[in-house]
This record gives structure tokens, sequence and C-alpha cells, in this order.
């Protein structure tokens, strides 16, 4: 899996039609082995994850799950998660995770270090 977040803006007049319905977008612009002949995923928001954003709280973040024609997309980030999380609970194992962000600071025409 590429650790890449990718987001979509929904305005909240349409927020209850995705949590319904989800969000449709081509897998294979988010390097999740398909090609476009085969449609759409949709994610799928998971309302537990519901996060304000600290800068803007009138905007909220959503984690969502993806679906390929009415299942769960076995390559998709939070499903391969979950599997993970049963296979080492049935061995009496557990996971410690995290998020490591990376970013570089650069001149105004990005040649050069900031």
């Amino acid at each position: 899996l590429f650790g890449v977040q990718r987001s979509k803006l929904v305005p909240a007049s349409r927020v209850g039609e995705m949590a319904e319905g989800g969000a449709g977008f081509g897998g294979f612009a988010a390097w999740l082995d398909q090609d476009p002949s085969m449609g759409d995923l949709l994610a799928m928001p998971d309302p537990s994850t519901l996060t304000p954003l600290p800068w803007n709280p009138r905007v909220g973040w959503l984690s969502c799950d993806l679906v390929w024609q009415g299942a769960e997309l076995d390559q998709g980030p939070r499903n391969v998660l979950r599997k993970t999380l049963r296979s080492l609970e049935a061995r009496g194992l557990a996971m410690k995770t995290g998020v490591e962000c990376e970013f570089f600071l650069v001149d105004a025409d990005g040649s050069a270090p900031a």
C-alpha cells in the first residue's frame, strides 16, 4: 500500500447523500490495482471517525472504507488493517502503528531549502 492520504471535499448539503451511497472515484487514480474499465470505487464514510479540523472547525474529516461492486475492496487500506488486526489477535499478538508526517521547507521557487 502506498502511504498517501486521499481526500474528497463534500458540501454539508450533500453529507447525508454521501453517508448513504458513498462518494465514487476511480480506483486506478489511487494506485489500488485497478484500471479505468473497472468502474468507480465507493468511499463509505465511518461516522465514528468524524474529526473537526483544528484550523477550521466548520469542516470535518472522516475516514472511509472502500467498497467495490457491493463488497469491501480487499486492498483498501482500512480493510487491510482490519484483516491484519484480526489475524494478529487470533495468534495472541497486537500491532502498534502510527503516522510519520514528513515535509520539506523550500524557497518560493522550490529551488533550494528554506
